[in-house]
């Protein structure tokens, strides 16, 4: 077993990886050659998070930096996948390419070598790994990309962006266009201008001086429009991006049949707000249509999108989306929006800072099923708190008891520091 302080090179073929090995003693600056990769396989912890529950990946690497006497990294699941090869090919390479074993370049690929499966893409990738380390160390961070800028050939969609630049200040301009084009694929041009109306009474009420607020507006508006309902999840289940992806994850041949199983949950309370809305609030009451249904949905289902069974099942379910408008959840997220919009230009009068928390806090609503509601459950506690203390509330207090919420979807947390600051 290697034990602190007595570790000469660590391998780690991921970020956090690396983060362990450093915290665990095993790498020291007087002695230990530290080689990761940079890219991230999140955990479950990470993943399930009510916020964004993601370890800094800059603070990882900043940390390792100080604590290893050599710390070589760069993105070596890229390395492996431009090469047509597997991570620990690359991460062989690297190791080669730091000299700090006594072997040659020729005794590494001829390890490779001897091995005689997938040897040429095995050597492309020590090639190229072995080149990266050997000309120093990588830097941490990747350049950030430019996006092009839409060329849209529809002429509809060519005036939505051509608005919302007019409308906007141009140091928002990308996260408006980012949503426009979100919600036109979510809905339909219409539903983007809707995002657009709104977002222009947001900016008459706080003006275009606060660039924070109108940007995180326009980007929290954007994400709750694109609420996922079922159909938006059968939509992006059963479209042919997906499914490219996830062949290519797996890596599928020509030769080889994919199957994908869906493991899918809908309570009663998504079905009826699939409906339309007055037929949506007659199921949700206690009768005997009611009870029958609840009691089909009670247990799960497995959907095998790849069959043309389980495809056209989601498929019609995606197809809905042409009376989105008159579901019941419509109804029900129109309200809450507008309820939000509201509380935020109200805030904005009163403290700017405030405003700017509230708009944060629909960073709770996310999801669907269960998760969506306990999310919004604390959302609904949380905007109580805000109109209960009204000008008193302090924005650091409310960022606080977001916070909280989002560290316990449950609400435990966010109910004990409403009693501390006596907003309960």
């Amino acid at each position: 077993m290697p034990t602190p302080g007595d570790v000469d090179v660590v391998l780690a073929s991921e970020l956090m990886e690396a983060g362990r090995a450093v915290q665990r003693g095993l790498v020291t600056p007087d002695r230990t050659t530290l080689v990761s990769s940079t890219h991230r396989v999140y955990s479950i912890a990470e993943k399930s998070a009510m916020g964004d529950g993601r370890v800094d990946s800059d603070e990882l690497i900043a940390h390792a930096g100080k604590a290893a006497k050599r710390f070589v990294r760069f993105d070596m699941a890229q390395a492996a996948e431009a090469s047509g090869s597997v991570i620990s090919a690359v991460l062989f390479g690297a190791l080669a390419g730091t000299g700090v074993l006594p072997f040659s370049r020729a005794q590494f690929e001829a390890t490779i070598e001897r091995g005689g499966v997938g040897v040429k893409p095995s050597l492309r990738a020590f090639g190229a790994a072995f080149a990266k380390a050997e000309s120093g160390d990588a830097p941490g961070a990747d350049t950030e990309m430019r996006l092009p800028e839409p060329k849209p050939q529809d002429a509809k969609v060519s005036q939505l962006l051509q608005r919302a630049r007019k409308e906007q200040p141009a140091e928002v301009h990308y996260v408006v266009v980012e949503g426009v084009r979100r919600l036109i694929d979510y809905q339909d041009s219409a539903y983007a201008a809707l995002y657009l109306d709104r977002l222009a009474a947001v900016r008459k009420a706080v003006g275009k001086d606060d660039l924070a607020l109108l940007r995180e507006t326009a980007r929290h508006l954007a994400l709750w429009m694109s609420y996922e309902d079922t159909i938006r999840v059968a939509d992006l289940k059963t479209r042919d991006s997906r499914f490219a992806r996830v062949r290519g994850e797996v890596r599928v041949n020509e030769k080889q049949l994919l199957a994908i199983n869906e493991f899918m949950h809908p309570r009663l309370e998504e079905i009826c707000e699939t409906l339309p809305a007055g037929l949506g609030r007659w199921l949700m009451k206690p009768h005997f249509v009611h009870r029958l249904v609840r009691r089909f949905t009670a247990a799960g289902r497995v959907v095998t999108t790849s069959s043309l069974r389980g495809y056209l099942t989601l498929w019609a379910v995606a197809r809905l989306r042409c009376i989105r408008r008159s579901t019941l959840r419509f109804a029900l997220e129109t309200e809450r929006i507008e309820g939000w919009l509201t509380q935020v230009l109200g805030a904005a009068r009163l403290n700017p800072a405030l405003a700017l928390e509230v708009v944060q806090c629909q960073r709770l609503v996310k999801g669907y099923s269960d998760t969506h509601v306990r999310g919004l459950t604390n959302y609904q506690t949380l905007m109580g708190a805000v109109e209960r203390a009204g000008a008193r509330l302090a924005p650091a207090t409310l960022r606080e008891l977001r916070e909280a919420a989002l560290a316990d979807e449950h609400g435990k947390k966010l109910k004990e520091a409403l009693a501390r600051h006596a907003l309960a």
